[in-house]
């Protein structure tokens, strides 16, 4: 029994490595790519062909993003660029304009060593809506509390302050949630493959411990105003009385306002 498992085991190792393997080629056949090679491949392709492939494109990237989960290029490449691999920075940009003009959103590359794509959104929230309204998804309020408990904790940590904090909200992670399920699943699995939440080990604790900074999904799609001016409503604030944090969250947003436009 314990022999065909360690077959087992060695079959999917091998297969996992014929498959990063494979990704690593696509990334290096991308880095190839002369100006020349570009103009031929364009002639190569009608105007048609490359508006369906960008089509393509755009829906392999929404289907990935249903689960918030990051988009490789070199999957990208494989999945549905294929032929076209060549002409990729120009379907890529086409795409990019896609999302911004048609959905309101934004591919951005958050690793751009490993070229590693999420999708965040890009349009401004409602005037007038009331900010502690605004996450409409029970999990995305979950989210948006744990975020606002580091934001105001100064950006890093123990996860012991977030289990707390909760519990003072009656969501207890070491009960089964009737909306959330498994609470703390959500909190350092969910959240953090979807790099909202970044969860990480502690140097030289015993028991070991750990600690929850904001995710780059996070840094990207969430207004730190915003969220300073929802902390004020909670506890009927005005949100400039936390003058470290709306000194830090007027200067990103400002700054991210520039970048955009």
């Amino acid at each position: 029994m314990s022999q065909r498992k360690k077959s087992v085991s060695a079959s999917q190792n091998k297969t996992q490595r014929r498959s990063q393997a494979s990704l690593n080629e696509e990334e290096v056949s991308f880095s190839l790519v002369s100006s020349s090679q570009v103009q031929r491949a364009r002639e190569n392709f009608t105007s048609d062909q490359m508006d369906r492939k960008v089509a393509e494109v755009v829906q392999f990237i929404l289907i990935k993003d249903q689960k918030k989960i990051p988009i490789r290029r070199a999957d990208i490449g494989k999945h549905v660029i294929k032929d076209y691999k060549l002409l990729y920075t120009d379907i890529i940009n086409r795409v990019c304009r896609t999302f911004e003009q048609v959905f309101g959103l934004k591919l951005v590359e958050t690793d751009p060593k490993n070229h590693i794509y999420i999708l965040v959104n890009k349009l401004d929230p409602i005037q007038g809506e009331p900010v502690s309204m605004r996450p409409v998804n029970p999990k995305k309020g979950l989210l948006f509390v744990v975020l606002s408990v580091i934001f105001m904790k100064g950006g890093v940590i123990k996860e012991n302050l977030v289990w707390n904090t909760l519990k003072k909200m009656r969501v207890d992670p070491g009960e089964k949630h009737d909306e959330f399920g498994d609470v703390k699943k959500v909190v350092t699995d969910e959240f953090v493959r979807q790099k909202y939440l970044e969860y990480v080990k502690i140097p030289h604790t015993e028991p070991v411990e750990f600690e929850f900074r904001w995710g780059l999904r996070a840094e990207k799609e969430v207004s730190k105003l915003k969220m300073l001016e929802f902390v004020g409503e909670l506890f009927e604030q005005d949100p400039q009385s936390w003058t470290q944090q709306f000194r830090e969250a007027s200067t990103v947003d400002t700054s991210s306002q520039r970048t955009s436009s």
